[in-house]
């Protein structure tokens, strides 16, 4: 604990679900967490809640597609915080459309925050860990990424943008010390799993459970426990590595 008290994680995505999760566990963990989120007020709640509890927080309005805010936000970060020892990427949006009805507007749009906003984050924040000589980077992407998902050809096609970026980072980035890692999930419940249910685009928790081999959900908390240990000394000998969290659902 005492080794990673002075270092700074940044979670995008980080004012809901998985990205919430993973803020708070990367705060017991010691370690300062700027929560990044296009909702400024949710990710202020959340640094509330943070501090709260003892850890130093801050918590940025960004959008990650806008290349000018990620830098301020990154900026703001390193004169609150410091340096950016950790990366989390969490921000992401889904779609559902039959691939013959996918416009493309709603191809880049979600091209846009899912891969290319992962690299603005990644770019943005490498050279504070080449300068440390130390740095962990772990991308969320999803099992639609693994396995295909039809009706959301765009959503699986940007996160498998996402493996093969954190595969190549890892490669470029491993004499610098730096670990870049990939959490897959499936059958996490989340807001962002709600609202699908809600429009009719995905089954029911019980329906989606019978298909998991553990029989139930996840949560942002079994995503947060991995990424805490992708983010350790413990992991320092892995990287480019994709960890299923899953459940089982994907082997």
């Amino acid at each position: 604990m005492s080794k990673v008290a002075s270092r700074v994680a940044v979670v995008t995505g980080g004012a809901s679900g998985m990205g919430e999760a993973t803020c708070h566990e990367l705060a017991r963990r010691g370690l300062s967490v700027a929560v990044l989120d296009l909702n400024e007020q949710a990710a202020q709640r959340v640094t509330e809640e943070m501090r709260a509890g003892g850890a130093t927080a801050i918590g940025v309005g960004a959008d990650v597609t806008d290349r000018a805010g990620v830098e301020q936000a990154f900026a703001k970060v390193r004169s609150e915080l410091g340096p950016v020892s950790v990366l989390v990427t969490s921000a992401g949006m889904f779609g559902f459309s039959p691939f013959g009805e996918i416009t493309a507007e709603s191809w880049s749009k979600i091209i846009d925050v899912n891969l290319t906003g992962t690299f603005h984050c990644c770019q943005v924040a490498l050279p504070d860990m080449v300068a440390a000589n130390w740095g962990r980077i772990v991308m969320i992407s999803s099992s639609s990424a693994q396995r295909g998902s039809p009706f959301a050809a765009h959503y699986a096609a940007s996160k498998g943008g996402v493996i093969t970026l954190t595969k190549s980072l890892a490669r470029e980035y491993a004499s610098y010390g730096i670990t870049v890692n990939n959490i897959p999930p499936s059958g996490i419940e989340t807001p962002m799993q709600h609202q699908a249910q809600a429009d009719g685009f995905l089954k029911s928790n019980e329906e989606i459970a019978s298909n998991i081999p553990l029989g139930y959900l996840g949560t942002g908390a079994d995503i947060a426990a991995a990424v805490g240990f992708l983010c350790s000394e413990e992991a320092r000998f892995i990287t480019g590595q994709v960890l299923g969290v899953n459940g089982g659902a994907v082997m």
